[in-house]
């Protein structure tokens, strides 16, 4: 895996439950959001992705809840793609308080969905490395 890019967010109040924890849902939000900055830093837009006829796709995601977060809390939000041999690849992300402490750790399956035949595209790795104008920033 490459070196894993990150995101820096705050929490923001109306994100959090009754109890001023962060809604467990928004963790999902935060893995999004970092996953999207990461293409669009690697020269990947969302524009370009739907004009080539594609676009990517979570197929399973696993989210380890660690330590609470609350309203106020500066956390960064990293991601690293991890590439097999097949039509998916796994995107390991980890959400962490700057002062170290890890939130929560979300993995998901993922891969690239070709839009009019809706299968998934053979080799996802060489797609984005095409695509990239910094295909590093995917470990590649």
């Amino acid at each position: 895996m490459a070196e894993q890019f990150s995101v820096a967010v705050t929490v923001r109040g109306y994100e959090t439950d009754v109890l001023g924890h962060l809604n467990q849902s928004v963790y999902l939000q935060y893995a999004e959001h970092a996953r999207w900055v990461l293409l669009q830093v690697a020269g990947v837009s969302q524009t370009e992705l739907v004009d080539k006829g594609v676009g990517p796709v979570v197929l399973e995601t696993n989210i380890r809840y660690l330590r609470e977060l609350r309203a106020g809390d500066e956390v960064e939000v990293t991601c690293g793609f991890v590439w097999g041999e097949g039509k998916t690849f796994r995107v390991e992300q980890t959400i962490r308080k700057t002062d170290g402490t890890v939130s929560a750790e979300v993995t998901s399956v993922g891969g690239l969905l070709d839009l009019k035949q809706r299968k998934l595209v053979a080799d996802p790795r060489e797609y984005f490395r095409a695509l990239a104008t910094d295909p590093l920033m995917f470990g590649l």
